[in-house]
């Protein structure tokens, strides 16, 4: 899902001109999450059927893959939220933030589009889907996959599109916070996405509005309000406390009606799991419970969640790949087939995305325009041509001293 795309510069970055601090916690979360949409495409990949459970009992937490992309949106909200409920939701211009999006989404996104495309026409295409097409590309180029069909590349774009338009209605959800308070803007968001959902299986036009995932600009609202936490807001609301109380209806719905009526319900469960998620980032943003943070915060969570977006856009083609040329010819299917899926797929999704990230998110991150790229870039040929070029230990005139 979503995503993975946002919330890294301003978890990672250092205090600045908009009085950032680092959340300790929020990269463990990214990580885990990206990594549970990893393992959910590993069942997809073994148990085909979905949303029936074809799987074994011990596996049943893995069909729901889709609810981390619900946390990545909240997450996303959050995030974005968390400098501007810092300076009175201010959003600090227009165009730095939609060249701040920009810069963060779009440089890894195309190059994984490019790969997805090529696995899909070289390897196998993604379940379901015939070869990618020029709509494929043009549409996924463009992110607006949600509009318009066309066969999918890579199972987990679909997330990224409604991310992007997120954005576009993110400086009208501050300017409703300025105008009218937090409440009044989720209100608002909420009943019209309700209106929504309830309309839809009646109006037809109403219908086509489905598409494009309304309940996620409710969980993104969430995620805006809840960042009035990290402003300094509501620090001693049991957060954690009511993160579990809320979370567990939810959860006990979806075990008694089970995936196939969950996976029709999406709509309503994703609406239900919103303020559980968001009660628990404002609990992390408040930085409590402390044995949570410090769990979240160890350095194997810190560092996979600073490539979460990479892995997020790479891992399905190279699942389905792997399972097919590998996996599928060479193990009996069922479970067998599942645990040798993720003893080889997981190292080699987070192999590749470390690297991808490396090259094509992590720089990104760190230089905010392409004259603070270039201007690195530069540095670090210059670093290695001066050590290139410098006399070595073992030189004729150090062996003469």
């Amino acid at each position: 899902m979503t995503s993975a795309t946002d919330g890294a510069a301003t978890e990672s970055a250092p205090p600045g001109r908009d009085g950032q601090r680092r959340l300790v916690g929020l990269d463990g979360i990214r990580g885990l999450a990206a990594l549970f949409v990893v393992l959910h495409h590993c069942w997809l990949s073994s148990f085909p059927g979905f949303p029936l459970n074809t799987g074994p009992k011990w596996a049943n937490w893995l069909l729901y893959g889709h609810f981390a992309v619900a946390m990545f949106i909240v997450l996303s909200g959050f995030s974005l939220a968390v400098a501007p409920a810092r300076r009175n939701w201010e959003l600090g211009g227009l165009r730095r933030f939609a060249h701040r999006r920009l810069w963060r989404v779009l440089p890894p996104y195309w190059p994984a589009l490019a790969i997805s495309l090529i696995i899909a026409w070289t390897i196998i295409p993604q379940p379901g889907q015939g070869a990618p097409n020029a709509k494929s590309v043009l549409f996924y180029g463009l992110l607006i996959q949600d509009v318009f069909g066309s066969p999918s590349p890579n199972g987990a774009f679909w997330s990224i599109a409604i991310e992007a338009q997120l954005y576009l209605v993110f400086p009208l959800l501050l300017l409703m916070v300025r105008r009218a308070g937090m409440v009044v803007m989720l209100g608002a968001v909420t009943a019209v996405v309700v209106a929504i959902g309830l309309l839809a299986p009646s109006v037809p036009a109403v219908d086509m509005l489905m598409r494009f995932t309304p309940q996620f600009a409710v969980l993104f609202a969430i995620g805006a309000v809840v960042a009035s936490v990290a402003g300094g807001h509501w620090l001693r609301v049991p957060w954690g406390r009511l993160s579990v109380l809320a979370v567990i209806p939810v959860m006990v719905l979806v075990v008694t009606r089970g995936s196939v009526w969950t996976a029709e319900n999406f709509y309503w469960v994703d609406l239900a799991l919103g303020p559980a998620v968001g009660c628990l980032l404002a609990a992390i943003a408040a930085g409590r419970p402390a044995p949570l943070i410090r769990v979240l915060d160890t350095r194997p969570l810190r560092a996979l969640g600073s490539f979460s977006y990479s892995l997020y856009l790479t891992h399905a083609p190279i699942v389905v790949a792997l399972h097919a040329l590998v996996i599928a010819p060479n193990v009996p299917p069922g479970t067998p087939a599942f645990l040798a899926t993720l003893a080889l797929c997981v190292p080699v999704t987070l192999l590749v995305a470390r690297g991808f990230a490396a090259v094509f998110e992590l720089p990104f991150q760190r230089h905010r325009n392409w004259p603070a790229l270039r201007a690195a870039m530069l540095a670090r040929v210059r670093r290695r041509r001066d050590r290139a070029s410098a006399p070595s230990d073992e030189s004729p005139a150090r062996q003469t001293t």
